[in-house]
């Protein structure tokens, strides 16, 4: 059997605790807290995040990060996308050989403007073969309640990819395999961004035109960053691109669309936060998506935007002004 370290107890590290299990994998789950270890060994259940939901029984919970990631095939990480480093620091000397590393998070690290993917390989020597991701329109509530589904798993090793798509493949959650690391994990970071932007919107009362607008010039924005790095663009047009972009910015399902229309309904920086219980990776990330981007050259206007509201205190409708006011110029640019 397959075995599973998911190291990190949210509502996405659950859930795909979940699918795991669904697949036939032995899970076994990280957490901070006894009191949320005992809540999954007593009640399968995780109160915090997926209340309600049954978690199978090949599912147990430890607060012992050597006991989880003891012979595990695949140790998937799935905590904030900036604390990834100081965790990973602690865990290294634990990680076994034959140990693939999966990353969940959608991010890029603030100082360094480096992806999850690249901060794991740093931190742990593992080398990139080891290394895979998964990304795609995965709201975490809906795929634990089994509803259909799909995602990317990708790794530079096709061999890698196509070990974990058995692992997590059920007949709600449907993995598709790719060599493209890069645009896979570009894709799941700025679309958290361009989710805030979308969120904004919506809550100064804009319609579906400027959604809409939003959308596709952000999927613009993110392909111009891909392309300058490496990334293949038909990514971009795939689930971890497209997709996950389409359900971030539709769903109130979405912590990032949610945050971003509190904040265009006017609500400061402070009183979002308060309001918003889980962590909306785009609030950080949105900072060092700009700074990657201007490291390489690459123009991102509605990044731009979202970083002069969340961390500089631009209203929002000054930004909006200052977007649809910019100089005229063709489309594919």
């Amino acid at each position: 059997m397959t075995r599973c370290a998911v190291m990190g107890t949210g509502s996405w590290g659950t859930a795909f605790a979940l699918v795991l299990a669904d697949a036939g994998c032995e899970v076994v789950l990280w957490a901070r807290r006894q009191e949320l270890v005992d809540a999954v060994n007593s009640t399968h259940e995780n109160p915090d995040y997926l209340p309600g939901v049954r978690l199978p029984d090949t599912v147990r919970a430890t607060t012992d990060a050597a006991e989880a990631l003891a012979g595990a095939d695949f140790a998937v990480l799935v905590v904030p996308s900036q604390t990834l480093r100081d965790n990973l620091a602690a865990w290294t000397p634990l990680i076994e050989p034959q140990t693939v590393l999966v990353s969940l998070m959608k991010g890029i690290e603030l100082g360094t403007a480096k992806r999850m993917s690249e901060v794991i390989d740093e931190v742990t020597g593992v080398g990139a073969e080891r290394v895979a991701v998964v990304s795609g329109p995965n709201l975490a509530k809906e795929i634990a309640n089994r509803q259909p589904a799909a995602s990317v798993v990708a790794c530079t090793d096709e061999a890698v990819a196509k070990r974990l798509q058995a692992a997590c493949h059920t007949p709600y959650f449907r993995p598709y395999t790719n060599t493209d690391v890069v645009g896979c994990e570009l894709g799941g970071a700025v679309k958290n961004v361009i989710g805030l932007a979308v969120g904004m919107a919506a809550g100064m009362g804009l319609g579906d035109n400027t959604k809409a607008t939003l959308i596709t010039r952000g999927l613009a924005e993110t392909t111009r960053l891909g392309e300058v790095l490496g990334a293949d663009p038909h990514t971009f047009a795939g689930l971890a691109g497209m997709g996950d972009l389409v359900a971030t910015c539709s769903s109130p399902l979405s912590r990032n669309n949610t945050f971003g229309m509190n904040l265009g309904r006017g609500m400061s920086l402070a009183e979002t936060i308060a309001a918003t219980r889980q962590t909306a990776e785009g609030v950080k990330s949105c900072e060092s998506v700009l700074d990657l981007a201007r490291r390489n050259g690459v123009d991102m206007p509605i990044v731009e935007a979202v970083v002069d509201v969340v961390h500089n205190g631009r209203p929002t409708q000054e930004v909006l002004r200052a977007l649809m006011s910019r100089s005229a110029k063709a489309e594919r640019r």
